[in-house]
């Protein structure tokens, strides 16, 4: 039974996938077709309908992941589903309302059907929460935990190796780590014919490309962290001169044109975001003063475009007058008021004055502190590489970064940003970023003190 299912593995998961969405397509038309009668007959409201939920839906999925199965974990999995279907629900609820808005219907635009709306999406809910569970019960009944061998170079040391295998440690339904080994270890070849899985972390160039050609050879999975010229192939292009094939990749920076269309981006949303969430700002403005009295913002001098030094503005979470460094586990510099402001990144709202000054952007590089990019570039002088856009409120590093992600990986998450940089990639990333709240443990995860 298990090798018949396992054939049709891709198939079958399809298959849940197609009726879950039809179960929340279906939820959605007939219990709205109780007062509106048309969205299920031939008309053109029920064509717009239709093509709207389908489009919504589609770019959505998209954006925050669909049913990715054995990819995800089973929570993340549920979240961007949900976050998906109320997001569908709400665009095609508001333009079926607009619809409505005529002669026949409703001479002014009404607000009605809240009733079916809140019960569409907690149905929805409860479809994608028995879908995610039958697709994970089914994968890991179909499939072991990947047996994985943790390769290091002998120079990373066992913190580095230990923080892999905690990040895989988070996916034990689908990884087992079995061993850690460095990469000159005599014995490393016969260690991967051992493995399913090999996971390489700051493995030379040059060995690595010794452990691939092996794992390709003995058919074994391949995980291995970028460094910066990977970046640049994978977004190079093919192309033959003459008979000769080569990747080639060109320098290039963000446009003029990209710019304007960026900036204008910058200053609409910023603007209307400050409008939406003034009612943030000003409760958190009165808790924070109403604690200890002391300055309700705080301001610090970071780095962005071409090395440029700002003031950056943020919600004080800290004590006045005490040391000015990164934030570690348990800190007792960080307030009541401050620990709950950091945990949902309320903190962060007051960059949308800088935004609207042209010191940020919306999305981008993370601003870091100057003495921080100081240290970071000696260590990695790669580093200085993210200066070459305006730093963001939101981008890769710190959707998929936490505050204590290394510098090399915060660096490889700004750099896939760049190399990678479009107006419909920032568009997305700002949808991304509300995802950011529901992993608000996850994210704000602070340097160990240690």
């Amino acid at each position: 039974m298990k090798e018949l299912c396992r054939k049709f593995q891709k198939s079958i998961i399809f298959a849940l996938k197609l009726f879950m969405y039809v179960a929340c397509f279906a939820t959605f038309f007939l219990l709205f077709a109780i007062d509106n009668r048309e969205i299920i007959e031939l008309s053109r409201t029920a064509a717009v309908t239709l093509s709207t939920y389908v489009i919504i839906l589609f770019l959505l999925s998209g954006t925050y992941g669909s049913y990715a199965i054995g990819k995800k974990k089973g929570k993340d999995i549920l979240f961007s589903l949900t976050l998906t279907g109320i997001l569908t629900d709400l665009i095609t609820y508001f333009e079926l309302t607009i619809m409505k808005t005529n002669e026949a219907n409703n001479t002014t635009f009404k607000i009605e059907n809240v009733g079916i709306l809140v019960s569409v999406i907690i149905i929805q809910f409860i479809i994608h929460f028995v879908f995610v569970q039958l697709g994970n019960r089914f994968y890991f009944w179909l499939n072991d935990a990947e047996k994985c061998l943790i390769i290091v170079s002998d120079t990373v040391g066992t913190s580095e190796a230990g923080r892999v295998a905690s990040a895989l440690a988070e996916f034990n339904e689908r990884y087992r780590v079995y061993d850690v080994v460095e990469c000159n270890a005599p014995d490393i070849k016969d260690r991967i014919v051992e493995a399913d899985t090999v996971v390489m972390y700051d493995v030379p160039v040059d060995i690595r490309k010794d452990i691939i050609d092996w794992c390709y050879q003995n058919l074994k999975n391949i995980y291995f962290n970028p460094g910066v010229a990977d970046i640049l192939e994978h977004n190079s292009e093919q192309t033959v001169i003459d008979d000769i094939s080569f990747f080639t990749w060109q320098f290039h920076l963000i446009t003029f044109e990209q710019r304007i269309v960026k900036r204008l981006m910058d200053l609409i949303i910023a603007s209307v975001l400050l409008v939406l969430t003034s009612p943030v700002l000003l409760i958190s403005a009165i808790c924070i003063k109403k604690n200890d009295g002391g300055r309700v913002l705080f301001r610090q001098k970071r780095a962005t475009a071409n090395g440029r030094v700002f003031e950056i503005y943020k919600f004080r979470t800290m004590k006045e007058n005490v040391e000015n460094k990164s934030v570690t586990k348990d800190d007792d510099r960080i307030t009541p008021v401050g620990r709950v402001l950091r945990k949902y990144r309320i903190d962060e709202l007051p960059q949308l004055m800088n935004i609207v000054k042209g010191d940020m952007s919306l999305v981008g590089p993370r601003p870091e502190m100057l003495e921080n990019v100081e240290d970071y570039t000696k260590e990695l002088p790669e580093f200085r590489y993210r200066l070459r856009m305006k730093a963001g409120l939101t981008g890769y590093a710190q959707i998929f970064g936490k505050y204590n992600t290394s510098s090399k990986d915060k660096l490889m998450l700004d750099l896939m940003y760049i190399e990678n940089y479009s107006l419909i990639k920032d568009i997305q990333l700002l949808f991304q970023t509300v995802l950011v709240i529901f992993k608000a443990e996850e994210s704000t995860e602070a340097f160990s003190d240690k």
